[in-house]
């Protein structure tokens, strides 16, 4: 049971990890359209680019999410033979796994890293000092000597 109940942990993880790459780039193009500060925070921009271009890397070598494999890991040793069927479970892995050809799933999480990419030209990172140096320069141009 208690393997079961780590499985599921690992599931949800996993759900949280695939939600912060999608909401995230939703975000980010949402807070461009409306103006938000935070979606160019370059923390922010730095660790979804890198999660997302893991997720790449995976699929081009052709490797298992390790999440993955702990969670098959843990079900295998609660009795189980893979994705469980229990509520938690069930609900988790229907949102994050489907039934596809590897070369879908290759070709999906490629476009969708490059689409990420494309975030930091459409809405660059903010960098510390940029305000100050734009406003320095402003003022510079346009005071009264």
């Amino acid at each position: 049971m208690l393997w079961l109940v780590a499985a599921d942990l690992v599931t949800l993880i996993h759900a949280a990890y695939v939600a912060f790459v999608v909401v995230g780039f939703a975000a980010i193009l949402v807070g461009w359209a409306a103006g938000w500060d935070w979606v160019r925070n370059r923390y922010f921009r730095i660790v979804h680019v890198a999660m997302i271009l893991l997720v790449c890397c995976e699929a081009l070598v052709g490797t298992t999410c390790p999440l993955t494999i702990w969670e098959n890991m843990l079900r295998v040793k609660g009795g189980e033979s893979g994705y469980s069927r229990d509520f938690v479970g069930y609900w988790l892995d229907s949102l994050i796994f489907y039934q596809a050809p590897p070369w879908v799933f290759t070709t999906a999480y490629l476009t969708f890293g490059a689409l990420v990419i494309l975030t930091f030209w459409l809405v660059p990172l903010q960098w510390p000092g940029a305000n100050r140096s734009a406003a320095s320069n402003f003022t510079r141009r346009n005071s009264v000597s």
